[in-house]
């Protein structure tokens, strides 16, 4: 069984991306933690029981990890610091080497992981690179009995949509057929020309917002 589990914000600077996202939402962030396999740090929103949004930084007291980080983070240092860009989504798993094989797109190795009490095993390709350029969800298996969403404040905000835009729809369809997401994912094709892109529509107490 595999159901979207969250989504995943890039930013060069955690604060001024913090700053940012709050502006955008009017709603406040929750505090995350660090990462220090990836040397990576974020902060989290709830948008559901089982469902959040995470936003995601090198953390710049971290040691540098001896591989790529994860979700492109490397790559993302040509970002302005103050302006987050959407660029993945996560789906959770209940056997992770199951549905990782079973995958028609590489997701790359399964690592363990842990920030905090948390404890989880997750795809990451070696490289760092994201499957499907970001439209084919990472896979994650909690090792825990509480999902971390339950553990944040509610501030009012939900998905109401995932959409992605992608040159070869074809390819990325039959990625998330072979995971069972096809359906959660409104799929369009763009022009070859055009970058793959994710956008998701939050429903916030002042609305609703689009990040992209």
């Amino acid at each position: 069984m595999i159901e979207p589990d969250h989504l995943v914000l890039a930013t060069r600077d955690l604060d001024l991306g913090t700053a940012w996202l709050e502006q955008r939402l009017g709603v406040a962030l929750a505090a995350g933690g660090r990462h220090s396999r990836m040397g990576t740090h974020n902060r989290l929103l709830h948008l559901g029981d089982d469902f959040y949004l995470e936003l995601i930084a090198i953390d710049p007291q971290a040691q540098a990890p001896g591989r790529p980080r994860w979700f492109e983070l490397d790559r993302r240092e040509a970002l302005p610091a103050g302006l987050p860009r959407l660029v993945h989504w996560v789906a959770r798993s209940d056997d992770i080497l199951r549905d990782a094989a079973a995958s028609t797109e590489a997701l790359g190795d399964i690592l363990p992981m842990e920030r905090g009490d948390y404890r989880w095993r997750i795809t990451v390709p070696p490289d760092g690179h994201l499957p499907g350029n970001g439209l084919v969800p990472t896979l994650i298996q909690w090792e825990v009995p509480i999902h971390p969403a339950a553990n944040l404040p509610d501030a009012g905000c939900r998905l109401m949509k995932l959409e992605g835009f992608h040159p070869q729809p074809v390819r990325i369809r039959t990625a998330l057929t072979s995971l069972g997401l096809a359906s959660r994912l409104d799929l369009h094709a763009c022009a070859a020309d055009e970058a793959p892109q994710l956008v998701a529509y939050i429903r916030t107490p002042e609305g609703l917002v689009e990040l992209d």
